[in-house]
Parts: structure tokens; C-alpha cells; sequence
């Protein structure tokens, strides 16, 4: 391979991460490179890809294909998309131009629901219109948003109206299409890369080609030697596969490297051969080190004996290369850049009303990383043995700060969400004390550990430098299973210590869990009567059920019987490995649990049916739900006891 010694690297955000924000791999890459001065540019080929859809031409294209649909295939979905085609041609472009905050006034005829046609997920609205609601005038959103929240009112149905288009593409061009989860099946714990194979070898779809066409434009405009594709979630890579495709047809003499969150968990056994028809390399854990030694190979400056956590294909086989070396101190990689990003192209969305929950989707946040790891790195469910969670590394207040400084000046823009795995409450402490010192006036979030040691004290301070939300793991919200996945924390300090955030004023979202080992209907049952306390004393605003899923390198996955589970045999494994099925003795049906808990969250992060029996969320349940075993007013009374 012939390649420069002045060699440009490239990095690409693959479809589909966020429409909001761009995804903050290839800005911490960029801005690595930089600092080491390796010519490194960025690009993020997820929005440009949706942009170009959402246009009248794009929307020709996609009327194009569902006409093509036999009609008995259409859904309901395609046939609104049909029906009022000429309005949704005429109305795309201001749309995406008041999302993206460059028409403002817009918002006014948005509001009035008049503009915009209206396809199967304006039924979403129903849910308002609720007794409780009535009052407000008939119309299900002035609760939400009363008299004067039109550029929000506006915006969630505007953001309606995109996944009404979302669900077209889905129905009538691409099956595997989502803004997030596009064609994840075919990579999530997929043992054989057998279909991704055939989906990469099958006739290309509208959305494959306008990223043929993209992908040729960005080699372009940047001519790179090295093309780094980060997937940060399965649902990514079969299209960076696409970009790598094309960057092979058009000039196979650049180097492609694949890396990325989905990479550093599911491909860590890799033996399949074929994946590097598409790429040259594909890199583990923290990328700086494996990128370093990577581009002093490519320069010639190392041999191939001394890569660092690469694979490479080898006379049809797979190798693994690790030449021993530290890696990059969390203090010395440098600043992220967001140069080259188009910031203001990036569509500020509403999918929730909630006013915690819509922070994810609403806004362009910069991106930022406290410390390297987890400080705890115990619990039973996640992955601690791998390097993004067990290298635990920080960087001074003093530093934190100098990249935050950096990151405005050269944004313009002072809203930061730190995206630690758990942020360290000593840490944060030294960075709040350093942004107050310095009188840097930031809006930040972040995920951290419902502790003790976030006292209302810390919690005050937090919220002076910046601090207007918090996310954190409650998990299942009982005293023995949080016991049992070495949580740390117990039910009645999770509710001290959310609460202290709230009276600060700080918006508290809950991660919660459901289908641990040995969970019971009695827990799921208590676990959501203790969510609904927190939600009806102000503890927490916002919340989220997850399904527990096992993965093969977290401690239940390494030692099933601790848990008193047993794993079902994996197939014999070339490709993706991670999610891992189990048996559990309970027997409990967790996906109809799933369902009435979903619908209690959605409900109680709008002030819906706070007072009513948990039991009654699991009416469509067969048998009789047990009561809670929990006092009704348990939260109330643990708020009122000193810590």
C-alpha cells in the first residue's frame, strides 16, 4: 500500500446516530489528531443523509418507490404519505428550516396544526386528551405547553411530522430504515455475518444510494488516506459498511478503519474474514494508542508487529495484533474540535414533552467527558471488565475547564452534556467550584450515581456553575435486587439524594431496569409503586424501563449461577457477541410486565395517574396481580429521615 508520509485522516459519523447534536467520537478524534498535528477533518454523514431525504426531491424519490408498492402492501402510513403528498412537498422545506431554528416565526401556523399534514403518529396526541386535561379548551397540547410555549408546541409536532415521514421510509423504501435503530438486526449479537452479506450484496435502496452519493462528495471535498467509521451502536454499521463499500469501489488504496462502541463490545472474538472486504482494520477500546501506532504504520514508521488492539485479515483469516503500550492519559487527549460539523444544520427536535427526557433529542449539546470509566464499576449488569468501563482516569477541574473555555469560543454555544459513564461527585464538585471561580456561564447535564455523597449541599453548588439535569441508574427500584447487582445504593437514599437535586432545581431522569435474575411480579410490582412515589414526591421528573438483557461480559453473564440463572449455549460465534439469553427459574412473563410498566412511565413523566393503584397498569395481564407489599407513603416518610 502506497501511502504518503503527510497522510489525512478522515473521520465519518455513520448513519443513524442524532439528528440534534452531532455524536462526539469523531470531535474527540479530530481534535486528538490535531493536538498530535495529524491533518484530521470530520464529517457527519447521518445528517447529511437525512437532510437530503427531507427535501422536495427527496420526497419525489420516496413517492416514486410507494407508488411502485403493489396498493394492498401499503400501510396505513404510505397511504396518508400519498394522500397528501402535495402538502407534505410544499411544507418539507420549512420544516427542517424551523428545526434547524433558522424560521422562528413559523412556529405560529405549526402550532395551529394547519400547515403540516398530519399522518398515523399524530394519534400520539390522543393521550392527552384526558379527563384531567378537559379543562384546557379541548386541545390535547395546551397542557403541555398552555398559552405561551409555541415555538415547543411547534416543534413536537413538527418532530411528529418527520416520523411520520420516518415510518414511509420504512414502509415503502427501506425496511431496516430509523433515525437511531437502522437495520440494527443485522449487527446487534448477530454470531454470523451472514446477513449483513447479503444485505450489502443485495441491489441498493434510495437511502443506499443518496449515501453512495454523499460518501463520493465527501471523498471530494477531503481526498483522505485514512477513513476512520465510528459505530457507536449496532444500528450504525450496516451503513458505514455502505460507505466503506463505496470508498473501495471508488479508490481502494485508502485505508479504512472501523471502531467505535459496537466494535469495542460485540466484535472483541472476531473471525470473520469478509467483514475486511470492506475495511482495513478494525480497533478496540479507547482509539487514540491503536490510531497513533496505526498511522505510523501507514507512514512506514512501524512495522505491522506493532499495532496496537487491531485486527487484520491475513491470508483469509483474522489476527489480532497488540503490541503492549500505555495508553493516552485522560488529561493529555486533548480538546474536541467540532470544525467542520455544519452546527447549524442540526434539527432541534421534541419527541417527549417530558422536560427532562426531551434534553437527548432538543438542543445541540457539546460533548464532553468528566473522567474515563467508572469510579465503581461493580454493578452486576454492565460490562466492568472492558476498558470503557474499568480504566477509570481523570483530568483536574483546572483542564475541564481550559477544554470548555476552548469549546465555546469555538462553537458559540455554552450547553454542554457531559456523557460520562458515571460522573464522579468529587470531580464534579472541583469542576463546579472552577466554573463559578472562573464565572463561566454554562448549561450542563450529565449520568452519575444516585450516592450519598451528592448531599443537598453539592447538589446547591452543582446547580450554581451550570447544573440543570441529572440522569442516573435506580435499576430495579428494590433494596434486595439492587443488593444483588452490587448497585451500592439503597431505594431510600436514591429518593434522599434525587430529591436534593430537584430542590436545586435540577431535573432528575431515572434509568430503570426490569427482568434482573430471580425479579418476581411482587418485585416489578413494589419496584414500580416505589417509582411512583419518587415521581409523587418530586424526586425524579423523567424515567425510562429498559429490559435486562445478559451480556457476555458483565458478571452475570461471566458467573450465571451467582445469579441463579443459567445461559443458553451460543452458537459458534465469527461475528457480533454480546447479548447472551438465560433461563430464569422464576418463569416470569417480563415482556407483558414490560408492557403496563412502559405505559405507567409515560404517564407519570406527565403527571398522569400518579394516584391511582400500580396494579391497575397491568390490567391486560391473565391472573391476578399481587398488591404491593410497599407503604404508600414509604418515600414520603424516607425523605423526612436525616441521610
Amino acid at each position: 500500500m502506497t501511502t504518503p508520509a503527510a497522510l489525512r485522516v478522515l473521520s465519518l459519523i455513520p448513519p443513524m446516530t442524532q439528528l440534534n447534536t452531532p455524536y462526539p467520537s469523531t470531535a474527540y478524534l479530530t481534535g486528538f489528531l490535531r493536538s498530535r498535528g495529524i491533518d484530521a477533518v470530520q464529517a457527519d454523514l447521518a445528517l447529511a443523509l437525512v437532510l437530503q431525504l427531507f427535501t422536495p426531491a427527496g420526497l419525489e424519490a420516496v413517492r416514486g418507490r410507494a407508488l411502485a408498492q403493489p396498493e394492498a402492501q401499503r400501510t396505513a402510513s404510505v397511504h396518508a404519505f400519498l394522500d397528501q403528498f402535495e402538502r407534505y412537498r410544499a411544507s418539507i422545506g420549512p420544516v427542517i428550516a424551523f428545526l434547524q431554528g433558522r424560521d422562528s416565526t413559523l412556529a405560529h401556523r405549526i402550532a395551529a396544526r394547519e400547515l403540516l399534514p398530519e399522518g398515523p403518529r399524530f394519534a400520539a396526541l390522543e393521550v392527552y386528551v384526558d379527563a384531567a386535561l378537559s379543562e384546557e379548551g379541548g386541545d390535547p397540547l395546551a397542557w403541555a405547553f398552555g398559552a405561551l410555549g409555541v415555538q415547543d408546541k411547534a416543534r413536537h409536532i413538527a418532530t411528529l411530522y418527520l416520523n411520520d415521514l420516518a415510518d414511509v421510509l420504512r414502509d415503502a423504501v427501506d425496511d431496516r430504515f430509523g433515525f437511531v435503530r437502522y437495520a440494527e438486526s443485522l449487527a446487534s449479537s448477530q454470531p454470523s455475518f451472514d446477513p449483513m452479506a447479503a444485505a450489502l450484496a443485495a441491489p441498493p435502496t434510495l437511502v443506499d444510494e443518496l449515501l453512495h452519493t454523499l460518501t463520493l462528495a465527501t471523498l471530494t471535498q477531503h481526498r483522505p488516506d485514512l477513513v476512520l467509521l465510528s459505530v457507536p451502536f449496532p444500528g450504525a454499521l450496516y451503513a458505514a459498511l455502505r460507505i466503506a463499500q463505496t470508498i473501495k469501489a471508488q479508490n481502494p488504496h485508502i485505508a479504512i478503519a472501523l471502531g467505535g462502541g459496537f466494535v469495542n463490545t460485540e466484535l472483541r472474538e472476531l473471525a470473520e474474514p469478509r467483514l475486511f472486504d470492506f475495511v482495513d482494520y478494525v480497533t478496540l477500546d479507547a482509539g487514540e494508542r491503536p490510531l497513533l501506532a496505526l498511522i505510523e504504520y501507514l507512514q512506514r514508521k512501524r512495522s505491522k508487529q506493532r499495532l496496537v488492539r487491531t485486527f487484520v485479515r491475513e491470508e483469509e483469516s483474522v489476527r489480532y495484533i497488540n503490541f503492549v503500550e500505555p495508553d493516552v492519559p485522560f488529561e493529555d487527549v486533548g480538546t474536541p474540535t467540532w470544525d467542520g460539523l455544519p452546527l447549524e444544520r442540526y434539527l432541534s427536535l421534541l419527541d417527549m414533552l417530558n422536560p427532562m427526557h426531551r434534553l437527548w433529542s432538543d438542543g445541540r449539546w457539546n460533548k464532553l467527558t468528566v473522567a474515563h470509566g467508572c469510579y465503581w464499576k461493580k454493578c452486576s449488569f454492565c460490562d466492568v471488565s472492558l476498558d470503557y468501563i474499568s480504566r477509570y482516569e481523570t483530568a483536574s477541574a483546572a483542564t475541564l475547564a481550559d477544554r470548555i473555555e476552548a469549546i465555546v469560543t469555538e462553537t458559540g454555544q455554552t450547553g454542554f452534556h457531559f456523557v460520562d459513564e458515571a460522573a464522579p461527585p468529587k470531580a464534579l464538585k472541583a469542576l463546579a467550584d472552577e466554573l463559578i471561580r472562573r464565572q463561566l456561564p454554562i448549561s450542563w447535564w450529565g449520568n452519575i450515581r444516585f450516592e450519598k455523597t451528592f448531599t443537598p449541599e453539592l447538589c446547591q453548588r452543582l446547580a450554581d456553575s451550570g447544573c440543570i439535569a441529572m440522569s442516573g441508574g435506580l435499576e430495579v427500584a428494590s433494596d434486595r435486587l439492587l443488593t444483588l447487582m452490587k448497585k451500592g445504593v439503597s431505594v431510600e437514599q436514591v429518593a434522599r439524594v434525587t430529591k436534593g437535586f430537584s430542590d436545586a432545581g435540577i431535573l432528575v431522569h431515572a434509568y430503570l431496569m426490569y427482568g434482573f435474575p430471580t425479579q418476581t411480579v411482587q418485585d416489578t410490582v413494589d419496584a414500580l409503586e416505589y417509582v411512583r412515589q419518587l415521581f409523587e414526591n418530586g424526586c425524579i421528573q423523567s424515567g425510562f424501563f429498559h429490559r435486562f438483557s445478559c451480556t457476555v461480559h458483565s458478571p452475570v453473564g461471566l458467573d450465571p449461577a451467582a445469579y441463579g440463572i443459567e445461559l443458553i449455549p451460543l452458537p459458534e460465534v465469527t461475528f457480533a457477541k454480546n447479548d447472551i439469553g438465560f433461563i430464569d427459574p422464576t418463569g416470569v412473563d417480563h415482556d407483558a410486565l414490560g408492557i403496563g410498566l412502559r405505559k405507567a412511565i409515560y404517564n407519570y413523566m406527565h403527571g398522569i395517574g400518579l394516584d391511582d393503584d400500580v396494579r391497575a397498569w397491568f390490567s391486560h395481564l391473565p391472573g391476578k396481580v399481587p398488591k404491593s407489599t410497599v407503604g404508600r407513603h414509604r418515600i414520603a416518610k424516607a425523605l423526612t429521615q436525616p441521610a
